[in-house]
């Protein structure tokens, strides 16, 4: 589909006209910093807006965060109606009206239980792996269904998150249309540009950024170090469950929020990760169920130091009601100050196995759970960010200061005409 002659002043970069051209509904951009992720996203829903043949069209672009959108894509959108006679911006809706019934707005991931209800026939989600892990499935998604609406992801890669995902999902699926554009292709920022780049970011935010690279370690990462040694010792590998072996688990106990368990075993100084569960949405007893499932032989389950703690709803304590459900043998982690639960974590980390295909989303979560940046001040806070993350990275904290050996109980020994134990 072509661009309305005469209406929309863009002249699209060479790079995005098979995006412009595309017939697939969904799409994925991987693209580097710099390449115009954002105004070709602008266009091509003014395009959708102004083409689209069906009553009072809805187009949107989505942030991560409701001032996100506003700084990085109003402007822009603004610029490229001005040609459309007739179109009028809403400033204080971040919308812009058209004479035939269309509506072009923006939106934050923030706030996305306002977008609730609503009809799109095509959006954009700009970096939504920062988006909440709800945002997409159960609101956005829906705002399509009934018009068929298209929609879009662009995004530079932050390690193998939802966007990595989406991207693994587009590139082997024929309805998507799917590309990966890094900046040593492009030729979009001049090579003079790109090493004096180079020189300031390092090897590693280079490559993510301009090179699109999911594999580059994650800056401000707590645990990069230490799992890219795993990695490189061949740590991350298969692991499998040893039925002689109790499985000790380690939860994070989200309210209102995503629930984390770590399965491992134990055998000498070797730990053996073999298992990770996550899942959002669902009561205690969905995650005793999932144990039992498993059919493992389990020990000690280590649960955070808040699991005492009595809701003011029921009057009982989350450790009453696991108990209730059978979990048996529970450990409940010290409360210790983050920074020193996150050291304790890097030494369990040095001889921990990893099992690759069971454990992936928490490895990733190790490999990605990273110190909060300060843009206005431009350096990392003292405290982690709170994401996807912290889940994973939380109950595998608790596992490194929680799990305490089982101390064998000594035979009995006869002394003196008395059994001593």
């Amino acid at each position: 589909m072509a661009f309305p002659a005469g209406v929309i002043q863009y002249a699209p970069r060479r790079a995005f006209l098979p995006y412009h051209n595309r017939t697939e509904r969904f799409a994925c951009l991987v693209f580097h910093r710099r390449a115009g992720k954002t105004v070709a996203a602008v266009n091509d829903l003014q395009r959708d807006v102004l083409t689209c043949e069906r009553p009072n069209p809805r187009v949107a672009y989505i942030a991560p965060f409701y001032k996100q959108a506003k700084a990085v894509a109003w402007d822009y959108a603004k610029q490229f109606a001005r040609d459309v006679e007739g179109a009028k911006p809403n400033e204080s809706e971040l919308r812009i009206d058209y004479p035939h019934g269309g509506r072009f707005q923006l939106f934050g991931a923030d706030n996305y239980e306002a977008i609730r209800g609503m009809y799109f026939d095509a959006v954009v989600m700009d970096e939504p792996a920062d988006f909440p892990a709800n945002a997409w499935p159960m609101v956005i998604r829906p705002t399509l269904a009934d018009r068929k609406g298209r929609a879009t992801f662009i995004g530079t890669p932050k390690g193998k998150n939802e966007f990595w995902e989406t991207y693994e999902h587009a590139r082997k699926d024929d309805n998507w249309f799917c590309k990966l554009l890094k900046a040593s292709v492009s030729s979009i920022v001049d090579q003079e540009e790109l090493d004096e780049a180079l020189k300031i970011m390092g090897q590693d935010r280079f490559d993510q950024e301009f090179e699109c690279s999911f594999e580059a370690a994650i800056q401000g990462a707590y645990y990069g170090h230490e799992m890219k040694e795993a990695s490189n010792d061949g740590r991350v590998a298969k692991v499998p469950y040893e039925p002689s072996l109790p499985v000790v688990t380690a939860w994070d106990l989200g309210i209102g929020d995503s629930t984390a368990i770590w399965f491992a075993q134990f055998h000498g100084a070797e730990k053996r990760i073999i298992d990770y569960y996550e899942a959002s949405g669902a009561g205690l007893d969905h995650y005793v169920q999932h144990l039992q499932e498993k059919k493992y032989l389990y020990g000690q389950h280590v649960l955070p130091h808040d699991v005492e703690v009595r809701e003011l709803g029921t009057g009982k304590s989350r450790l009453e009601v696991l108990k209730g459900l059978g979990l048996t043998d529970i450990t409940i982690a010290p409360k210790l100050a983050v920074d020193d639960g996150i050291q304790a974590a890097r030494s369990f980390i040095a001889t921990c196995w990893f099992d690759e295909e069971k454990c992936f989303r928490g490895i990733e979560a190790l490999r990605q759970y990273r110190r909060d940046y300060d843009e206005k001040g431009r350096t990392f806070r003292s405290r982690p960010l709170h994401d996807w993350t912290s889940h994973g990275a939380d109950a595998f904290r608790y596992l490194a200061v929680g799990y305490r050996p089982a101390t064998p109980r000594r035979s009995p020994q006869k002394r003196r005409g008395a059994w001593a134990a």
